[in-house]
């Protein structure tokens, strides 16, 4: 009788784990890239705001989805407070999203007064180094470039009087100024602390998806 040839065998599960290999040396290396421009565009370039409360109204409304522009005072390395390149400071009537100076959560806010300014505010209407935002009653807020109308249902919260806000921050409202915690409560905001404009509304609950610019 002829003796059989032995045939050597891979150990159990040795080829499927070969393959693994094979392909992450070949994949895997493009993907990680791909994994890591994603995070880099998603915190230095643009991102998105679920809006969880009527803080803004009516500009915002609870459960709006907001475009959020993280170029627009800078483009910073992800993770952290560092600038690669400047951009505008933030300008009054902004709506940004910023980091709370009380307990760290990001909220989304106007802008009313940047460093220099001299801030009066009574029952919700703003004065700004002395001249009244609103034309007249019932009228939105003028503040250059945009515009605020505001919310007062709720009355218009504390009054603010003679108030000088430094240089390098930022004093933030809820244009639903009887229903907003803000700087009247967590106090002023670095402008190192705001992460980005919000550019508009992409989603409203009961209406889907449209763009709302604010």
């Amino acid at each position: 009788m002829t003796p059989s040839t032995a045939v050597p065998t891979s150990p159990p599960g040795s080829a499927p784990r070969g393959r693994v290999r094979r392909w992450l040396r070949r994949e895997g290396l493009p993907l990680a890239v791909m994994l890591l421009l994603l995070v880099v565009a998603r915190s230095s370039l643009a991102n998105h705001y679920h809006v969880p409360s009527g803080s803004m109204e009516p500009t915002l409304m609870p459960g709006d989805r907001v475009v959020v522009d993280m170029r627009a005072y800078g483009v910073r390395v992800p993770m952290t407070s560092w600038t690669l390149w400047p951009g505008d400071a933030p300008a009054r009537g902004d709506v940004v999203v910023f980091r709370s100076p009380g307990d760290g959560t990001r909220l989304i806010k106007r802008v009313v007064a940047v460093g220099g300014d001299r801030v009066d505010l009574t029952d919700g209407h703003l004065s700004i180094n002395g001249r009244p935002l609103a034309r007249g009653p019932g009228l939105p807020e003028d503040f250059g470039t945009r515009e605020a109308r505001l919310d007062l249902d709720a009355g218009g919260g504390p009054d603010i009087h003679g108030l000088v806000v430094p240089a390098g921050q930022v004093l933030v409202l809820g244009d639903h100024r009887g229903a907003s915690l803000d700087g009247r409560y967590f106090g002023l905001v670095d402008s190192d602390s705001i992460y980005g404009q919000a550019r508009g509304v992409f989603w409203r609950r009961g209406d889907g998806p449209g763009w709302r610019r604010l």
